[in-house]
């Protein structure tokens, strides 16, 4: 029997472009939920996010017992799980997009804007970047990844930053322990990198 993937539908990501590219992965069993007890079930949990950390976080907490099903389902059923973009910057302690906004605090950090350290650097940091990975990293390899964020996470633990990126200077371009994975690029638009990445996911077994 195929492993269910809940794709996570809070309102707040292009679910069906990471839908597809995790098809294209080699996921027969992709079910976009935003029902609790789906999510507790699943196999495995990709949580996207498009937008600021403010409006994400509010909206995935406007849907009764969906934050204590993902926790339970991750935490407690040690669930494989995947933030991509936003929904991996929800996973911090909290984020100061439009004033302070709680996150999951699954991974200890805050969200914070892209400093311009000189006029060259443009925010938001948009397109194709390098992935640097550190050797403890799980799942994401070293390639070229595409970006679109003006917000960065940053770890209370570096040890939890499995990968960096340049970007006039060095930002956290993937970030985990257990078994979450967050990524600040998008998969779903990196191209071959990206989708290897996501049969990576579907494989894992931490």
């Amino acid at each position: 029997m195929a492993e269910v993937v809940a794709l996570v539908d809070y309102g707040a990501g292009n679910l069906h472009s990471v839908a597809n590219a995790l098809k294209a992965a080699g996921c027969d069993a992709v079910t976009l939920t935003d029902n609790p007890d789906v999510v507790r079930a699943a196999d495995r949990i990709v949580l996207p996010g498009v937008g600021s950390f403010r409006a994400c976080a509010e909206g995935l907490r406007a849907i009764p017992g969906l934050v204590e099903a993902m926790a339970e389902r991750v935490h407690i059923g040690a669930a494989p799980f995947l933030g991509i973009c936003v929904g991996m910057q929800l996973l911090a302690t909290r984020g100061v997009e439009h004033g302070v906004t709680p996150g999951l605090d699954w991974i200890g950090g805050e969200v914070r804007k892209i400093e311009r350290t000189d006029s060259a650097i443009k925010v938001p940091h948009m397109g194709w970047n390098d992935v640097m990975t550190h050797p403890h990293s799980a799942l994401v390899e070293p390639g070229e990844a595409y970006f679109l964020h003006s917000y960065h996470f940053v770890p209370d633990d570096g040890h939890h930053a499995l990968a960096m990126t340049d970007h006039g200077g060095g930002l956290v371009a993937a970030i985990g322990r257990d078994t979450m994975v967050g990524v600040q690029f998008h998969p779903e638009k990196s191209q071959a990198y990206g989708l290897a990445l996501l049969a990576r996911f579907l494989d894992w077994k931490p």
